[in-house]
């Protein structure tokens, strides 16, 4: 006959149990531990980049910021105020010489064109009518000079004739002395006359010269009012692709506002910023290479802005294939303005992990189925290589690929 098991034994049994999972739950947890321990210590080889230490020489450079820009892009402005009669183009379009953009609304410029037009039609008659009054009022002086020249002869006739009869002692003294006076009068009138003459040509040459003048400037108001007239004719000045219109038909202009903008995307350039602080390293003439992607493109620095803005001054790269197929204008790039060569040194491979000068905690393979972490100093960079300056030995191993999830280990494992 079954006898029934007591509280206690019951309660001890149930102990025992509560014992028994409890050790096999820990014993799961620390297995999982050690596991994802191990795991977290550990990395495949696969996704790692590896870069062996080489010597050589770097060509070291700054980087800075780009942006693909045309190579030529013109901005047409209303010469005048106005308004948007018609628009014939759109963004985009390809445009040859002299092709038609928009119309203005030039009735107005037209008819001051032709008042002007009018005006220099009555200046060249007004010019040649100061001409011929010149040329009337000194040939009235040079025939009195003439006639004064001929009075003169005569009065020097009358004073030998009055002289002889004197000699003969058919005259008098007087008479003589009135013949005298009348000749050196007769002379001074003369000597007046013809200095009159030099003053008035001298006046009037001046005069004409100054009425010449006032002309030359009318007509270069006028060919001015012209160039405005022929501007307002919006057309395009080159071969190139609209890329902005102002297509608001009956919008008001006023001078300056910007209408078309047309630019050639065949042809490129960079525009590139910098920090001030590398100013002295970008200079006009200087050698530049862009990175688009993988690829690289030589070129040299064209212009450089000389004040600094925000911290940064701005320079043009001219590229020496600047039709390269894959520039489009607004593509950002990289820039990297090459400034010295170092030579025979201690080199890796240049990536994300290197931030500029100083001391890195990097990866080195150690064996083959380990990394070890080691400091490393490492100087100058081109966007190719980086200077190794202590820390590393030719033929080292270095990862250069991303090893954050590591930074607090020392050793790594290897899975293949």
């Amino acid at each position: 006959m079954d006898r029934e098991i007591s509280k206690e034994v019951r309660k001890r049994l149930r102990n025992k149990r509560l014992m028994q999972y409890g050790g096999i739950g820990v014993g799961c947890v620390v297995v999982l531990i050690l596991l994802f321990s191990w795991m977290r210590s550990s990395v495949k080889e696969s996704n790692l980049v590896f870069s062996e230490v080489t010597r050589g020489t770097i060509e070291v450079s700054v980087s800075a910021s780009g942006k693909v820009v045309p190579a030529f892009e013109e901005i047409i402005n209303t010469p005048i105020n106005s308004r948007i009669v018609e628009v014939y183009g759109k963004g985009g379009d390809s445009v040859e010489v002299g092709t038609p953009l928009l119309k203005l609304d030039l009735q107005s410029t037209e008819t001051g064109y032709q008042k002007l037009q009018d005006e220099d039609q009555m200046k060249r008659y007004q010019l040649d009518q100061v001409k011929i009054n010149n040329q009337t009022y000194l040939s009235d002086l040079e025939m009195k000079v003439k006639v004064s020249a001929m009075k003169l002869n005569r009065m020097k006739a009358e004073l030998r004739n009055e002289q002889y009869l004197d000699s003969l002692g058919s005259g008098t003294t007087d008479r003589v002395r009135q013949a005298e006076l009348n000749f050196q009068t007769g002379k001074l009138e003369l000597e007046q006359l013809r200095q009159q003459l030099a003053n008035e040509r001298q006046v009037k040459a001046a005069d004409l010269r100054v009425k010449e003048l006032e002309y030359e400037i009318f007509r270069k108001e006028m060919a001015e009012m012209k160039r405005t007239l022929e501007d307002a004719q919006i057309r395009s000045p080159r071969k190139a692709i609209l890329t902005y219109i102002n297509d608001q038909v009956g919008a008001q202009v006023t001078e300056g506002t910007r209408l078309a903008v047309i630019s050639d995307l065949s042809h490129f350039k960079v525009e590139a910023e910098i920090a001030d602080t590398y100013a002295d390293q970008v200079v006009a003439g200087g050698r530049a290479i862009v990175k688009i992607g993988n690829e690289k493109l030589e070129g040299q620095i064209s212009s450089v802005t000389p004040l600094s803005k925000n911290g940064v001054i701005s320079f043009i790269v001219q590229l020496a294939n600047d039709h390269y197929r894959r520039l489009r204008s607004g593509l950002k790039v990289d820039v990297y303005v090459m400034n010295s060569v170092k030579e025979d040194v201690l080199r890796i491979d240049n990536a994300s992990y290197y931030v500029g000068k100083g001391e890195y905690a990097l990866f080195v393979r150690d064996g083959k189925n380990k990394l070890v972490k080691r400091k490393v100093q490492l100087g100058d960079s081109n966007f190719e290589y980086v200077e190794v300056i202590s820390g590393l030995q030719p033929g080292d191993q270095v990862v250069v690929s991303d090893m954050k999830d590591f930074q607090n280990k020392r050793k790594v494992s290897l899975k293949h």
